[in-house]
């Protein structure tokens, strides 16, 4: 079905209309998603104010066409969609990919945002940890051994309490209306309180922190994408926060091709992260279409759900 919305809204911060999306979700007349025989769940990864807002933190370039796509998509097609799962990057002031973790020692400065942190760095005193030192040197040697990468340090963003790490207003009202109209509980995600690791993708941290009850992987919400008919993803960045939630659904499901030509990738929902050095949406590009050939499907929000 097609609701019209208010498209300059997109880029409006504003406190959610959810009793209005609500009531008009009701009247459309749509059938519980519980009677569904075909059952299709949407994931959307970090739609929040500050990756998608002009003015936000870590704002996306490209992020509020992103968003208004995605919003037409689940309006359009709210009928088919059984289920929707959002997930929220949530943060705290002191974490291992702020300035405020690093020091240069001969300066006592903090890193700059977008600086690049590496283990030779350490290893030639050029950064130091102000905070656990012992995890945080391991931390970045692991994190360049098993996930190949390195840290990076990060404008604060998302952070728990400010409007920043809010779903954007028009997409929370979205995601109520199709609540209502379907009588569908969504799911919300919190990822990224951890403060001695990044988490980037939905599924689990970049390195294992079992200290914590969310340091390891979410099995119980992979096994039930898994369960689905269709699962759809967007969200922003594409080249950081969707990649990794894609890598680490294929690797769970490495040796189930049946559950990977299930998965669909909205290719104009979802933008990458733009830094002055680093060619982050090639690097991501590439990796789709290896994906691609794996079995994922690269869709549009345009077309049908297929």
């Amino acid at each position: 079905m097609n609701v019209q919305f208010n498209k300059s809204d997109i880029g409006k911060i504003y406190a959610a209309r959810t009793q209005e999306f609500m009531q008009a979700g009701k009247r459309v007349g749509l059938t519980p998603a519980s009677q569904d025989s075909h059952r299709v769940m949407l994931v959307i990864v970090d739609m929040q104010v500050d990756f998608v807002h002009p003015e936000g933190t870590l704002s996306v370039p490209g992020a509020t066409d992103d968003v208004r796509r995605l919003i037409d998509w689940i309006y359009t097609h709210a009928g088919e969609t059984t289920a929707i799962a959002a997930s929220l990057d949530s943060h705290v002031p002191v974490q291992i990919f702020y300035p405020t973790w690093w020091k240069d020692p001969a300066t006592g400065k903090h890193p700059d945002p977008f600086t690049v942190i590496t283990a030779e760095d350490i290893q030639k005193g050029r950064w130091q940890p102000t905070i656990d030192p012992r995890w945080s040197i391991g931390y970045v040697e692991e994190l360049e051994r098993a996930a190949k990468k390195n840290l990076m340090i990060w404008p604060y963003h998302t952070m728990i309490g400010s409007f920043g790490h809010s779903l954007v207003p028009a997409l929370s009202e979205a995601i109520a209306f199709h609540s209502a109209a379907r009588l569908s509980q969504p799911m919300f995600l919190t990822k990224g309180t951890i403060p001695q690791v990044e988490h980037y993708g939905i599924m689990e941290p970049e390195v294992k922190y079992p200290k914590h009850p969310q340091g390891g992987t979410n099995t119980a919400f992979l096994d039930m994408l898994g369960r689905y008919d269709l699962v759809f993803f967007a969200g922003e960045a594409k080249s950081h926060c969707v990649l990794e939630t894609m890598r680490q659904v294929l690797r769970y499901f490495a040796g189930q091709p049946e559950v990977v030509k299930k998965l669909r990738f909205l290719t104009d929902c979802a933008s990458s992260v733009v830094h002055p050095q680093i060619d982050f949406d090639s690097i991501a590009e590439g990796e789709l279409k290896l994906m691609a050939k794996q079995g994922v499907v690269m869709a549009k929000s345009t077309e049908g759900i297929i």
